[in-house]
C-alpha cells in the first residue's frame, strides 16, 4: 500500500510544475500573465514597478512638485508596494514635512491564460489576487507662509 502511495506521488509530481506564484499548472499548459488594470494615466501619476529605476522616479516627483503640481499620486501593485512606500516616504524627507501622505491600500484580481502546449488541451484562465498600495503625496503651505 505505501508503495502504491509513493509511486501515485511520484507520478503526479511528475505531472505537474510550480510556477512563481507557488499554483499548480499541469505539463499541458504554458501561464501568460495578462496586463494588471491601470486607472487612467494623468500626468502627475507615477506608477512604481521593480523594473523601473527608483532614482528616475524620485527625480521625477521631484521636478512634479517643485514645478507647480499640488500633488502627486504614487501608485505600486504586488513586489512594487515596499518601492512605492519607500518613494513616498523619501518625497516626504526632501521636503522636510511640507507634504502630506494619504495612503489607500487594495487589492485586485489578476487573470491569467493557460494556453494549451497541444491540440488535446484546452484554453483555461486562472484568478489571483494582488495587494495595491495608492499614495497620494499632497504639497502643504510651508510653515510661517501666509494664506
Amino acid at each position: 500500500m505505501a508503495e502504491a502511495d509513493n509511486n501515485r506521488t511520484d507520478r503526479n509530481q511528475e505531472n505537474k510544475k510550480w510556477n512563481r506564484s507557488k499554483k499548480v499548472v499541469d505539463k499541458d499548459h504554458v501561464v501568460r500573465k495578462r496586463q494588471p488594470p491601470r486607472l487612467p494615466k494623468r500626468p502627475n501619476d507615477i506608477y512604481v514597478t521593480n523594473r523601473s529605476n527608483f532614482q528616475s522616479e524620485l527625480n521625477k516627483c521631484l521636478r512634479l512638485l517643485e514645478g507647480g503640481e499640488k500633488e502627486v499620486f504614487v501608485h505600486g501593485m504586488g513586489a512594487a508596494v515596499n518601492r512605492a512606500v519607500n518613494l513616498a516616504l523619501q518625497l516626504e524627507s526632501k521636503f522636510l514635512g511640507t507634504v502630506q501622505l494619504t495612503v489607500n491600500t487594495s487589492t485586485t484580481t489578476l487573470i491569467d491564460d493557460l494556453e494549451p502546449v497541444h491540440d488535446q488541451a484546452t484554453y483555461e484562465t486562472q484568478t489571483r489576487q494582488n495587494s495595491v498600495v495608492h499614495i497620494r503625496v499632497q504639497r502643504t503651505a510651508l510653515a510661517g507662509a501666509q494664506k
